[in-house]
């Protein structure tokens, strides 16, 4: 590992954590200039695929996914923490069962059936956008489907 201080490329591992399920914190000392520095180790998998609407592939984005949970979020009692725990275990839940490729319907289910059991608007203002919602029947009919499945 090269030294960040002096460019020296022999440094002596002091400790070792596991910062996180997939990372290793290494605290070093360069042998030449006897600073020390930190490196983050992480395994590197193949990327996961999402296959989205027009058949067309690009890589998971777990950032395009927190994005879309705080837009439906946006103005109504959920917090940074409830809304990272969602991404985390959706991401977590796709990487789980998916290996190789995910369609991208999967992940938009996945994200509403969370925002679901988090807040019922922000599950409305998400399915709105994701199911593409063309008139007002439409949104009464999906707000019905709450109200049966609240009372029941």
């Amino acid at each position: 590992m090269q030294c960040p201080f002096c460019g020296h490329r022999e440094s002596k591992v002091i400790d070792s954590r596991h910062s996180d399920s997939s990372s290793i914190r290494r605290r070093r000392e360069c042998e030449q200039c006897k600073r020390r520095f930190t490196t983050y180790e992480k395994i590197e998998m193949a990327p996961l695929m999402v296959i989205k609407k027009d058949s067309n592939r690009e890589i998971f984005d777990r950032g395009k996914i927190k994005y879309g949970i705080i837009k439906a979020c946006e103005k109504r009692p959920v917090s940074n923490e409830d809304i990272e725990k969602l991404v985390h275990d959706i991401e977590i839940n796709i990487k789980s069962k998916y290996s190789g490729e995910v369609e991208s319907k999967v992940i938009g289910e996945m994200v509403m059936d969370g925002l679901k059991e988090l807040d019922e608007v922000a599950y409305i203002r998400f399915a709105s956008v994701y199911r593409q919602f063309k008139d007002r029947s439409t949104f009464v009919s999906e707000l019905q489907n709450i109200i049966t499945e609240k009372d029941d």
